[in-house]
């Protein structure tokens, strides 16, 4: 797919589908598109008055026009109240007219949206990150797909000569969501501690990214009992994966991004029984996937920050040399777990992996994890949950995600549920009653950050979609990379 920039009028342009775009009760088609809907004989007026089309948000309807005609069909969609449009509506817009262009079989694509909020670049950025997102297939696993041939090609944006840099970024954070896309959709077998290795070194390779990827035995060196023992069942080696991205010149700030990667969860000896979607558990690596997808934009758009990218790789297996419940392990801080469940193991990957980033010295850690069931049931299977005792970080990434349009709810961290994680035997256990679970997960993890501010987001609901939504097709959904690029971006205020 190429995405032009077109200074071409409204009135002078041709192709194959041309998509325009109309706020809610304010349809009636003026100016330059009444001089339109003249050159077709009246065919929008119309269209919009049998439909009874209002405008309302990612509302599409389309006609086809006369053969003569230099535009061969025209699909209006909707963009709600003028004065409640944001950035995100524009990129589900134009996911909405990307997809009914794509039925219609469409290959030349023009867009006439309005500006938002007179910002030219955001508004070219948004449409191409929402079409291109809206029409990736994966199709990888197929061996004969179906509509191959029915793919848009270029898309033509109508009135943004000049905005080249910003189609630029697009592709770049496209990139990388896609990538996230693709690893968490690959099935357990195609996607191994081993290639996340492998995937890691070609964006360091292909991005000049500095690579650092720990083996067992330099694991066991720093003491990482925690991430050892949920990896110690698999005939998988482990993989510590660190991939930095150094800005030329003094960085602004130092920052860290930690990713769980369970390319597989069994659940251990507490496996997971008949029911419980032990098939898609391939999806346990959702974080280390954005992580990994963050990076690889990061490193195309070239930021000032210096960003530290981790993620403690393996497989939650069963085998005769899997951790009992019951085991202790000594975590690299020197604090001991009781494993009173061997399928809350996420938490002890990311365990080290904090104590590792912290060492770093950074200035701030985000981790994204597939952590909870629990975190699903209190926020829904489209919001990620945000625990974090600092404001400061909270409200980086709380406008971050308003940008990116990926719904984020910061939750509470009550101390007081921390004592249902004591042990008798050890410092704490890995797991707590079931109620609040998701709290007392994300209390667990604040025992191996000691003084850097820190966030985690549980992103076990919006990491999968089991239907169209928006600009997310069913399947993957890359959740969490545009996040984490904008929180990158964002000058510290």
């Amino acid at each position: 797919m190429v995405i032009r920039l077109s200074d071409t009028p409204l009135l002078e342009w041709s192709g194959d589908t041309l998509a325009i775009g109309l706020f809610e009760d304010a349809v009636e088609l003026t100016g330059e598109l009444a001089t339109l809907d003249g050159k077709f004989a009246g065919i929008l007026k119309e269209l919009i008055a049998e439909e009874e089309f209002k405008g309302k948000a990612n509302s599409t309807i389309f006609t086809r026009i006369a053969a003569s005609t230099p535009v061969k069909k025209v699909i209006l969609v909707g963009l709600g109240k003028a004065d409640a449009l944001k950035i995100d509506g524009l990129r589900r817009a134009a996911a909405a007219v990307g997809r009914v262009a794509k039925k219609q079989k469409s290959k030349v694509l023009g867009f006439s949206f309005p500006l938002w909020n007179n910002d030219p670049a955001a508004t070219a950025q948004a449409i191409a990150e929402g079409v291109q997102l809206a029409l990736y297939q994966d199709l990888r696993f197929k061996s004969e797909p179906e509509d191959k041939g029915s793919q848009v090609e270029t898309i033509d944006l109508l009135g943004f000569g000049g905005q080249e840099a910003a189609i630029n970024r697009a592709n770049q954070i496209v990139s990388g969501v896609i990538l996230a896309r693709e690893l968490v959709a690959a099935p357990a077998n195609a996607v191994t501690p081993i290639t996340m290795a492998e995937t890691a070194q070609a964006i360091a390779t292909d991005h000049g990214l500095q690579i650092q990827i720990l083996e067992r035995e330099e694991c066991e060196k720093l003491g990482m009992g925690a991430f050892l023992g949920v990896a110690q069942a698999s005939d998988l080696p482990p993989k510590f994966i660190h991939l930095t991205y150094k800005p030329e010149g003094t960085p602004t700030r130092k920052l860290a991004i930690i990713g769980k990667g369970l390319t597989f969860d069994s659940g251990g000896l507490n496996i997971k029984g008949a029911g419980s979607g032990i098939e898609t558990m391939k999806i346990d690596m959702g974080g280390a996937a954005a992580t990994l997808g963050a990076a690889k934009a990061i490193a195309q758009i070239k930021p000032s920050a210096e960003v530290h990218f981790i993620s403690a790789v393996t497989e939650n297996m069963i085998s005769g040399h899997a951790m009992h419940p019951g085991d202790i392990l000594k975590a690299s801080n020197g604090k001991t777990i009781e494993v009173n469940n061997t399928d809350a193991e996420g938490r002890l990957t990311l365990a080290d992996a904090l104590v590792y980033a912290e060492k770093l010295g950074v200035d701030a850690i985000v981790d994204l994890a597939t952590l909870t069931g629990a975190n699903v049931i209190a926020l829904g299977d489209d919001i990620a949950g945000l625990f974090t005792p600092d404001d400061a970080v909270a409200s980086q990434l709380e406008k971050a995600a308003a940008s990116s349009g990926e719904k984020i709810w910061r939750m509470p961290m009550e101390e007081k549920y921390f004592e249902g994680l004591k042990s008798g035997i050890a410092d704490m256990k890995n797991t707590g009653p079931r109620p609040g679970g998701a709290i007392t997960a994300s209390l667990f993890l604040k025992q191996f950050v000691k003084d850097t501010p820190w966030a985690h987001l549980d992103i076990a609901g919006p990491v999968w979609s089991d239907k169209e939504n928006g600009y997310n097709g069913p399947g993957a959904t890359g959740f969490g990379v545009r996040t984490l690029v904008d929180w990158v971006l964002s000058p510290v205020e």
